[in-house]
């Protein structure tokens, strides 16, 4: 029986002898520009049949490239033709037109009732009140520092999250600065440590991660003097130290060498050459106590500025031996930011952005309810960062105990980004994370600031509209019970009851859940277990 690949392979040869044919003719007429591209087509096809990387080729040439054309943009064809409105990955596409109706100011309601399944299991809504408060009395700011800080920070209840210059490019970076400045909220600086086009006059909350970079020695170890410089400069407003991240937990950053040019390798006092990994631990530190009693004396070589860490939960004992070291030292930072394990912007290895961290609600219910149990939430306020777009999920993750919220990709989408899925290859389409200057040469900051503006004060009037809709006037007083979820289609829950919720200091007082004490028994604030 005639097959489909014989009847492929058939016409593949029939096509060259075809092409040997023309390419005589051709040569005859003195048509020779036809002729020489024929000679190329007949190379190709000689060179196909013996190269020794590609089974296909070598079957089938010329038409075997087809195939790898087809490979080539089949994400492009599934994106624009195929996919439905919610069936993309992170974000699906009417998340994303969301965030480019708010972001170019376009309309952004919806006519004829919820498409959304009510009666689904999963689906969540607030409690609204029959007595709503007006959205010009609700507080929306908070601020950031406790009894141990000298210089506090009021702080957006939406802010920028940490993406660093050489992940992304130097005109993204100014158009997210400036647009900070025109939306009154931080940029994270990531961990790529700060640059000319950090400096646009937006506030700045300065990370430090694992390699140090912006304040490293010639041996990649922390120096306090070139801290304590940086530190000073008045634009920084907080400083973040990066345990570890959403996409890539115990792992270290990753900075391909395609991305880093000599500006990049100036900033960060690194090689040009060769890929930049950054350490999956800190060398200041080896223990909850000694992480402390660093982020204190930091907190004193910068002046007195709000300090924090930042991390992916891992194991539970870890995090509550930090606790027990906060208990035993008194040293308390002045926020930790939470990063769920669904975060990430750029290049991580597979098994980690899909298998290791926590997620995002499951961190935070933990953190917050150690805190509480502990008795020292009220030192500390919690950030928290990993596919917030809208104000409902501004509002769901305030409700479950964060203070404050982050955003990356969506402040990423809000400047043009496709989700092209290419920010690992220095082949970003929209100009955001690459350092290809053609590339960045479609990026007009001047103009995606004004989106970011507009994407952030959108998604902020949304968020206190929620909160006065449920009848609150100050968005700490969300709690797990104004949230509710359908568990199935004929049971619902509030989450106040869907999890262990501790009471104050019921660690301390031994009346906390079974669960917690073999937890809490657990934890050491000497190491990390």
């Amino acid at each position: 029986m005639i097959q489909a690949r014989h009847l492929a392979i058939t016409a593949a040869y029939t096509i060259a002898l075809g092409l040997i044919v023309l390419l005589f003719y051709l040569w005859h007429q003195n048509l020779h520009w036809f002729a020489i591209m024929f000679i190329g087509l007949a190379a190709l096809i000689i060179y196909d049949r013996y190269q020794t990387q590609h089974a296909i080729l070598r079957n089938f040439p010329i038409i075997g490239h087809l195939r790898f054309l087809m490979e080539m943009i089949r994400p492009e064809i599934h994106q624009y033709f195929i996919a439905s409105d919610l069936d993309e990955k992170p974000f699906n596409r009417k998340t994303r037109a969301l965030i480019y109706q708010r972001a170019k100011q376009q309309t952004d309601t919806i006519p004829f009732g919820s498409d959304q399944d009510l009666l689904a299991p999963g689906y969540e809504w607030v409690l609204h009140s029959l007595k709503p408060c007006p959205i010009d009395q609700i507080n929306a700011r908070i601020t950031i520092g406790n009894q141990q800080c000298q210089k506090p920070y009021s702080a957006s209840r939406l802010n920028i999250s940490a993406m660093s210059f050489g992940a992304l490019s130097a005109p993204a970076i100014i158009a997210l600065n400036q647009g900070a400045k025109l939306s009154s909220c931080y940029h994270n600086t990531g961990e790529g440590s700060i640059s000319d086009y950090h400096l646009q006059g937006g506030d700045l909350v300065w990370q430090i991660g694992t390699g140090y970079f912006g304040t490293r020695d010639t041996n990649g170890k922390f120096d306090p003097k070139k801290f304590e410089d940086q530190a000073a400069n008045p634009v920084i407003k907080m400083i973040e130290i990066k345990l570890s991240q959403g996409a890539k937990p115990a792992h270290g950053g990753i900075l391909p060498k395609e991305k880093i040019t000599p500006e990049i390798a100036k900033i960060r006092h690194i090689p040009l050459d060769q890929d930049v990994l950054s350490p999956p631990a800190h060398t200041t530190f080896n223990s909850p106590t000694s992480l402390l009693e660093w982020l204190a004396s930091c907190r004193n070589l910068a002046g007195g500025k709000p300090i924090g860490f930042k991390l992916c939960l891992g194991k539970p004992t870890e995090f509550l031996g930090i606790v027990k070291a906060m208990l035993a030292t008194e040293i308390y930072p002045d926020f930790i930011t939470i990063d769920g394990a669904e975060g990430g912007t750029g290049a991580a290895p597979v098994e980690f952005t899909n298998r290791v961290g926590t997620p995002l609600n499951d961190a935070l219910l933990l953190i917050h309810n150690a805190l509480i149990g502990a008795g020292i939430r009220e030192h500390i306020k919690l950030i928290v960062s990993g596919k917030i777009v809208t104000g409902f999920d501004m509002t769901y993750k305030i409700a479950l105990g964060a203070d404050i919220c982050q955003s990356a990709r969506a402040m990423m989408m809000a400047l043009g980004c496709i989700q092209s899925k290419q920010c690992n290859l220095n082949t970003c389409p929209t100009g955001i994370a690459t350092q290809n200057k053609r590339l960045q040469y479609g990026l007009v900051p001047e103009a995606k600031k004004h989106r970011v503006f507009y994407y952030h004060q959108a998604t902020i009037h949304n968020f206190l509209s929620i909160v006065g809709a449920i009848g609150l006037s100050d968005p700490s007083d969300l709690k797990p019970q104004h949230i509710m979820r359908r568990m199935a289609t004929n049971q619902i829950s509030d989450y106040q009851h869907q999890f262990e919720n501790l009471n104050p200091q019921s660690l301390l007082d031994r009346q906390a859940p079974k669960s917690w004490l073999n937890l809490w028994d657990q934890a050491s604030a000497d190491k990390f277990c």
